[in-house]
């Protein structure tokens, strides 16, 4: 992708992609048998998101998500579950930490390199309110990666 604006949350190419993954998400559906469940809730605004995951050797085999919530969480939870399909439990992670950097603390998108369709959630970080929306899928996957630690030692994440 080239380099962005990350005031483009207001350009319209960025709405569109927000909403064409709120339309039509991607990876919608619970993976089934998963190794991992995990449910996250935004009391505040009401979004709400369950996540699976499967993950063999390592590796995120199968990811699928279900939910309800705005535009934003939902969007956020298609382009992260695209983003982390068939990747290594270190470079979700590690996406994890870039994720965060972008919207949590504004980091410019072309610094926390390439990150997909989610640079259009850049823009998030200017409205206080929407960035929990943005995060929910990203905290609910935290601790989806957490309880596979506990339950496996840690080995593999």
């Amino acid at each position: 992708m080239a380099q962005v604006n990350p005031v483009g949350f207001d350009d319209e190419l960025f709405r569109e992609i927000i909403l064409d993954h709120y339309r039509h998400p991607r990876r919608h559906g619970l993976v089934d048998p998963a190794d991992v469940t995990t449910h996250g809730h935004n009391p505040l605004c009401g979004d709400e998101v369950d996540l699976s995951l499967r993950v063999q050797g390592g590796q995120v085999e199968e990811v699928g998500f279900e939910g309800q919530g705005c535009s934003i969480s939902m969007a956020a939870a298609s382009m992260m579950s695209e983003q982390i399909q068939g990747k290594s439990l270190v470079a979700t992670k590690d996406l994890i930490g870039r994720f965060r950097a972008m919207l949590i603390e504004g980091e410019d998108p072309s610094t926390v390199g390439d990150i997909g369709d989610l640079e259009a959630l850049a823009g998030v970080h200017r409205y206080a309110a929407r960035i929990k929306c943005a995060m929910l899928p990203w905290t609910t996957l935290e601790a989806g990666l957490t309880k596979l630690e506990e339950s496996d030692d840690g080995s593999d994440v």
